[in-house]
């Protein structure tokens, strides 16, 4: 399986243009749910997210940082080779169209042109910060099971998964899900993403 991903990694249709609305399934440990993602409201956003789906990056990983009210973030490969291999890949940012309130997905980034992998869907209205901040563009929401994606586990809160612009995900990164289920055992399981609908 890792050395499949990899090889998805390297083909060269990686970095296509993502069709104009697609929906991806995500299969988790409590539930499913379906996010709806439009090209036209990110697109550099909504081509990385559609290419990380394709490739399998997101199956058989954590949803690591979910705060009630606020997000829940995933979107670090379990394996921690495809993990550092995609880490430091990074796209432009993109205009804001939609905001960041209740259901909306978008990337977590560091900076200016740093998002990567790493998605967050909003519990709540976050549009006085995420708003505000370059690159919280939301590419997608959710448009079938937020109930199940409400109910993933929120006890660790920022413990857990917290300070991507603090630098305190290296051992996420160096470790993958042996340590977060190790030391973080209540986080639930994104078992597998799914792309189920698009059109050009």
């Amino acid at each position: 399986m890792i050395y499949v991903l990899c090889l998805l990694l390297a083909l060269p249709f990686w970095h296509n243009k993502a069709p104009a609305v697609f929906r991806v399934k995500f299969e988790t440990s409590v539930g499913s749910f379906i996010v709806e993602a439009h090209r036209d409201w990110s697109p550099h956003g909504a081509d990385r997210f559609y290419d990380l789906v394709r490739t399998r990056y997101y199956d058989d990983s954590r949803f690591f940082r979910v705060v009630p009210g606020r997000w829940a973030q995933f979107g670090i490969n379990g394996d921690p080779t495809i993990a550092l291999q995609q880490r430091h890949v990074t796209i432009p940012d993109d205009t804001l169209k939609q905001h960041n309130t209740l259901g909306y997905v978008a990337f977590s980034n560091t900076g200016p042109n740093t998002r990567s992998t790493q998605v967050y869907i909003n519990l709540g209205d976050n549009t006085a910060r995420n708003d505000v901040e370059a690159g919280f563009a939301p590419f997608g929401r959710v448009v079938e099971g937020m109930d199940v994606v409400e109910r993933l586990y929120g006890g660790y809160g920022e413990h857990s998964g917290g300070g991507m612009r603090a630098g305190h995900q290296d051992q996420m990164f160096e470790g993958g899900n042996a340590y977060l289920d190790r030391e973080y055992p209540k986080l639930d399981k994104l078992i597998r993403a799914t792309i189920t609908v698009k059109s050009n």
